[in-house]
């Protein structure tokens, strides 16, 4: 069976992904009481988040090795075909929150990053020949990793593909006070075609965000 995955953002009242300041306090709260096997992420997502704190430090010894970390903590997932992070991964390995990296890759993928990949212990799977094949990834992180729940906050690219081929089973949208308007980047732009919901949780968080959750009616089993 397909894990369940949870499709988790924070957005302005007008749908906006960017363009205005994320209570990242509230967001995290939020996804930590999801308590997810695993925490799928673009690459593009990753990089953009470390270039925002600057540079990544230098890679030492310790971040060829896995890390030996809680059991209960969720893998990080990460979606890279194309070696965007060659270079950054220790960064997102230190993070302590997170058990593990597993990377997904295709034919494709450059070898000079497999040859990074293997170099520093991290799982890596092929899996397509230039784009990613879905089913087959989440198959492998159900039976290799035993991951029944994801949670993915990550952009709407990733997130309208994962829709779009009907993976999502769970969405939830934590609603900010702010309209963006004409810088608006909408979160649900690229969905190909009507998608049922039923909303069966919504909160008042610090009176003025609302908490929005809604079951995706056409899913995948």
């Amino acid at each position: 069976m397909l894990p369940y995955i949870i499709l988790h953002n924070s957005i302005s009242l007008d749908g906006s992904l960017i363009n205005f300041n994320v209570n990242m306090d509230i967001h995290y709260q939020i996804a930590s009481s999801y308590k997810p096997d695993a925490h799928l992420i673009g690459s593009k997502t990753i990089k953009t988040g470390i270039e925002q704190y600057g540079s990544a430090p230098q890679e030492e010894s310790k971040d060829f090795i896995k890390p030996e970390r809680d059991s209960n903590l969720p893998y990080w997932i990460i979606i890279d075909t194309k070696g965007t992070l060659k270079g950054l991964l220790h960064e997102v390995r230190r993070f302590e929150f997170c058990k593990d990296v597993v990377i997904f890759i295709s034919q494709d993928t450059p070898k000079d990053y497999i040859n990074y990949l293997e170099k520093r212990n991290y799982d890596f799977h092929i899996v397509g020949k230039k784009n990613i094949d879905l089913d087959t990834s989440f198959k492998i992180l159900s039976d290799k990793y035993n991951v029944k729940k994801i949670l993915t906050d990550t952009g709407k690219i990733l997130g309208n593909l994962l829709i779009n081929n009907g993976f999502v089973k769970e969405i939830s949208l934590l609603v900010h006070p702010v309209i963006v308007g004409k810088k608006s980047y909408n979160i649900f732009e690229s969905i190909n075609k009507n998608i049922g919901l039923k909303l069966f949780r919504y909160d008042i968080i610090d009176k003025d965000f609302i908490w929005l959750t809604y079951k995706v009616d056409n899913t995948k089993n």
